[in-house]
């Protein structure tokens, strides 16, 4: 209890504080598709190369306002934020974000950036991101040494596909410990450790330690300031070991019709 206690008391924590990146190195990543005054994409956090977290808060929890408001990524620690700029946005729509090869929507604002907090794990780490229609792509892969996070041998990272939407992710391990938006840290170490509630996510919920046995996962359809008619898709990524030889991922998407359902997305078993 009190290692779970010791790993997750960052997330609780009622302020953020920035820190510096440690040895931080220029990024490593190519630009494809860059235009002769400057690249397509450039991306102002995470930055390649090796880094040092430890100490470095990495949870997000938005405040619920409807209609949902932008995500406010002021003060978010650079170790758990994607940050930059796309220079022609040549198409409406989201641009795409793929973190260690799972692929979420991107909010694009009009000044055509983009700041979107995610919690990364230790070790090897890597983000494309692909302008909307995919013709420009920037791709950035760096390495966590911090002592502090637990690589997660369970993640469950829930995305959506509208704007101004909120849904939120459930999920009950086979011990019974249900963890959601109103009860983020479990005794058995897991944590929803990143909660956003408007458009395309991501929420997140990761465990190092977790219990062998059936798990059930949820999405609840709270709400949303757009057409109530229109269909929100949520998809669901459950990766295992990640990081690892033996990781494995399983991508579920189901229709959201109606503010107030709750549906069960996906049981399965771990390991």
């Amino acid at each position: 209890m009190h290692t779970c206690h010791h790993i997750f008391a960052s997330l609780l924590a009622a302020g953020i504080t920035v820190s510096p990146l440690h040895a931080a190195q220029p990024p490593m990543a190519a630009n494809s598709g860059a235009a002769n005054n400057g690249p397509a994409i450039s991306v102002d956090t995470p930055r390649g190369g090796w880094r040092d977290s430890t100490g470095e808060a990495a949870g997000f929890r938005q405040q619920v306002n409807y209609p949902a408001a932008s995500v406010n990524s002021i003060g978010q620690s650079a170790s758990a934020l994607i940050k930059g700029h796309i220079a022609a946005k040549k198409k409406e729509g989201p641009a795409t974000l793929v973190v260690n090869g799972v692929a979420l929507p991107l909010l694009v604002d009009e000044s055509n950036n983009f700041s979107r907090p995610y919690a990364f794990g230790a070790g090897s780490n890597s983000i494309e991101v692909r302008s909307p229609g995919s013709k420009e792509r920037k791709r950035v892969q760096f390495y966590d040494a911090s002592s502090g996070k637990p690589q997660a041998r369970l993640r469950v990272v829930l995305s959506w596909d509208t704007d101004g939407t909120d849904l939120d992710l459930h999920v009950v391990s086979p011990d019974g410990q249900h963890v959601s938006y109103g009860n983020r840290v479990g005794s058995n170490c897991a944590a929803l450790d990143l909660v956003v509630t408007t458009g395309y996510g991501p929420e997140i919920y990761a465990n190092p330690t977790p219990p062998t046995g059936v798990y059930q996962v949820y999405v609840n359809y709270y709400g949303t300031g757009q057409d109530q008619q229109q269909i929100t898709t949520a998809q669901v990524a459950i990766i295992t070991q990640e990081g690892t030889l033996s990781e494995k991922r399983q991508i579920v998407q189901v229709p959201m019709r109606k503010p107030g359902e709750l549906t069960l997305m996906k049981s399965f078993s771990y390991p």
